[in-house]
């Protein structure tokens, strides 16, 4: 079949919107009419060389939209469900099994291979094309998704608004709900307002944490922090950030979140826990990339700093959770989103990185 689909021609090079062609599904696969897919960082951070994917390939981790066609073996999911697509983990590792699907042994080349384990691929055209990104490749008019990262959703919700929940969406509140458990009460620091730390700061709000302060360098996002359940917003530039930390919580943070991957934004969230605290790592950063703690912060203080894939979820249990939310109005999702057709990709992408949109998601013209 012949489908419209957002190409990566070369490292660092714009998107180009081009005619490809797409497979029908294999037996443990799903054909998705992609209603909307959010641009995530990821997504750029692998347009631009960051982490290894090879090129030319569609990208694109948060699809949302309606089921097509399904292999044999698909049993969950039929065609006309809606459905989020979500990372691909392979099922059967020791994480896996013990539903751990975001530290999959196999998740890293699962997700940058660009192809299927086998070496083939949904997508092709002239010259060649790598799919498979994320399991999905959804910046596109329809996807080829594994059963393992097809998630069947309620119908009663605008399915292009959902993609995100497949990645940034659940990514943010699961780190609050599932990583820190946080606890009605306590204090919390998020560390960088895209869409990840404000789906964090509606998370902690939704789980009852009564000092919830979001850090910033956009006086625009601290504002919509404030209106998402942020208690307290810091610009780091308006002081030192430690002590601006400090008179808000003198003494620490129960839990601090780094969406940055800055090392000396990490440095700062672990030096701002409590005793006892907990740092979360989910800004991604380039491989290599060190940071420096101090020890006997960490050791006499028994801090923690850990990092956090997907929000600790289970995609299957946490995306319908997050419907649901969406749903009764606890999870203004819509603050977030902006719509972009899928022609203007590039234009979406200046947006994200500028600050102007959130969450930007791409509607194929998919009939």
């Amino acid at each position: 079949m012949r489908i419209e689909a957002a190409v990566t021609p070369a490292v660092a090079a714009p998107f180009e919107v081009r005619t490809v062609e797409i497979e029908g599904p294999r037996a443990d696969e799903v054909l998705v009419r992609i209603a909307g897919c959010g641009v995530c960082h990821t997504d750029l951070h692998v347009r631009d060389g960051r982490y290894p994917m090879p090129m030319p390939a569609v990208l694109g981790h948060e699809g949302s939209g309606v089921v097509e066609a399904v292999g044999a073996a698909v049993e969950h999911v039929a065609p006309g469900d809606h459905v989020v697509l979500t990372y691909r983990s392979c099922g059967d590792c020791s994480s896996c099994r013990s539903a751990n699907p975001g530290y999959c042994r196999e998740i890293f080349d699962l997700t940058y291979r660009g192809a299927r384990a086998d070496g083939t691929n949904a997508l092709s055209a002239e010259g060649g094309l790598h799919g498979h990104f994320f399991g999905q490749s959804s910046f596109a008019a329809y996807a080829i998704a594994n059963r393992q990262n097809t998630v069947k959703v309620r119908g009663d919700v605008p399915i292009r608004a959902l993609g995100p929940l497949g990645c940034g969406v659940q990514t943010g509140v699961g780190a609050v709900f599932n990583s820190l458990r946080a606890r009605p009460g306590t204090s919390i620091a998020v560390f960088g307002t895209g869409a990840v730390g404000l789906s964090a700061v509606i998370g902690a709000a939704i789980a009852g944490c009564s000092t919830i302060v979001a850090v910033d360098l956009q006086p625009r996002r601290l504002g919509l922090a404030r209106e998402l359940g942020a208690t307290a917003a810091i610009r780091p530039e308006e002081g030192l950030l430690g002590e601006q930390l400090r008179e808000v919580v003198p003494a620490g943070f129960d839990y601090t979140l780094d969406t940055t991957g800055l090392p000396d934004v990490v440095r700062t969230a672990a030096d701002a826990l409590a005793p006892m605290g907990v740092c979360g790592l989910i800004g991604g950063s380039r491989l290599g990339t060190e940071v420096s703690l101090d020890m006997n912060t960490v050791l006499f203080g028994g801090r923690t700093v850990r990092g956090i894939i997907g929000g600790d979820s289970v995609p299957s249990l946490m995306i319908p959770l997050l419907v649901d939310l969406y749903a009764d109005g606890r999870l203004p999702l819509d603050r977030l989103i902006s719509y972009y057709p899928l022609e203007a990709i590039n234009e979406a992408v200046v947006d994200t990185q500028s600050g102007k949109a959130v969450k930007a998601i791409l509607c194929p013209a998919a009939r």
